[in-house]
Order: C-alpha cells, then sequence, then structure tokens
C-alpha cells in the first residue's frame, strides 16, 4: 500500500495513526516534490489528501480510508464496532470531529494565511464560537469516558487526536473543559499519536498562528 500524504496535516495524522495502531505495512509517499504531487494530481483532482492506494483500488478520505484498512487489513485494534449501534456511535463522533473541530480550526488558520485586506473577521469569529460550543458538547460527553465512542479506541479516536492537538493551538481549550483536557493528553500518550506528532516537530515552523512551545 501507499499513502500520498504530509506528516503536519491533521487528516493524514488520522490515517497515519490507523496504520501504526496495527503495524500496518505501507510506503509513506511524501507530498513534497513535483513528481509525488503530478501522481497525486493525477489520482485525484479535488488534491486533497491524503490518499490510499492498495492493489490498484484508490481510497479517498480519511475516514473511509479507516474504514477501507478496517476492512481489508484488519489487525488488534479494530476502527468500527461490529455491533451497528456502537458503530453508529463511532462514526458520530468522527463526523463531530471533522466538522466542529477541525472544520472551525482549518477555517481560522486559512483566514490568516490570507492577505489582511482578504481577510473575514466574522467568519473567524464565527469559527471560534463553534469551537468554544464544540470544546463544551466534547466536555459533558467526555464525562466518564476514556474514549470517544465508550470505552474502546476507535475510528473516532483516529478522527480526535490531531483535530485536538491543532485546535488548541489555534483557539486554546478553555481550562473548565477538563474532561477534554484530560482526553486530549491520553490521545498525546497514545503511540501510535505520540508517533504520528513525533514525525510532524520538524514542521512546527511552518504553522501560521505559531506553534506553541509545548504538546
Amino acid at each position: 500500500m501507499q499513502l500520498y500524504a504530509h506528516p503536519f496535516s491533521s487528516y493524514c495524522q488520522k490515517a497515519l495513526i490507523a496504520l501504526y495502531e496495527n503495524d500496518t505495512p505501507f510506503e509513506f509517499r511524501m507530498l513534497d516534490d513535483t513528481p509525488t504531487m503530478a501522481e497525486f494530481t493525477a489520482l485525484w483532482p479535488i488534491k486533497r489528501f491524503p490518499i490510499l492506494k492498495d492493489e490498484g483500488a484508490t481510497i479517498l478520505e480519511s475516514s473511509i480510508i479507516i474504514e477501507y484498512l478496517d476492512l481489508h487489513h484488519p489487525g488488534p485494534v479494530r476502527f468500527i464496532p461490529v455491533d451497528r449501534d456502537g458503530a453508529l456511535r463511532v462514526r458520530l463522533m468522527d463526523r463531530f470531529f471533522d466538522n466542529y473541530i477541525s472544520t472551525p480550526q482549518q477555517k481560522i488558520v486559512f483566514d490568516s494565511i490570507r492577505p489582511e485586506a482578504d481577510r473575514d473577521p466574522y467568519g473567524a469569529n464565527e469559527a471560534r464560537a463553534m469551537l468554544d460550543t464544540a470544546y463544551g458538547w466534547l466536555d459533558g460527553v467526555m464525562a466518564g469516558r476514556e474514549w470517544a465512542a465508550g470505552g474502546a479506541f476507535s475510528l473516532a479516536d483516529c478522527a480526535a487526536a490531531p483535530a485536538l492537538f491543532y485546535a488548541d493551538w489555534t483557539h486554546t481549550i478553555g481550562a473548565a473543559f477538563t474532561n477534554v483536557h484530560a482526553y486530549r493528553q491520553r490521545l498525546l500518550a497514545r503511540p501510535s499519536f505520540a508517533r504520528a506528532v513525533d514525525e510532524a516537530r520538524p514542521y512546527r515552523p511552518f504553522f501560521p498562528l505559531g506553534a506553541p512551545d509545548r504538546d
């Protein structure tokens, strides 16, 4: 298998966590040169990464990549429960982290990259308000939970780890949200995510808002 990705990308880290959890063999196709980018663009003209190639199949979107791995390259850690109600809970939390943590976080970051005359302060403030609301909701959900969808590490936690990691850099998780902070620390201590974080350390100077001197 080949994963076209960049180690500093949150959605690439999401897929890497799943690969690392089960020691799944793959080739990392680093998106940092023209030939690799040309291959990547030919596979997916939308140019959103990561993408996975496996025996002629091209799998798009990090959530689908993880479900594909669960189906075709299963290991000790299963990312989607067999129980259909449990699977719904996992998928709900996966969507929560992508839509209500990662999306507003990235909106703030992308807005900061624009020339000042083209920035959208109203939209950035809306994104910050969404993050505060999402942090509050998640704090209640995580009361008494170890992992996002309950007792087992899952697809939802693959989504949560980079989402909360970068969200706290972008719009600090309030001190009152103790359950969210504790969960974020559990994710950082998970060997699969710790490996992804370490591999991305050389790229921290590129974080547009300035990477904090922590984590």
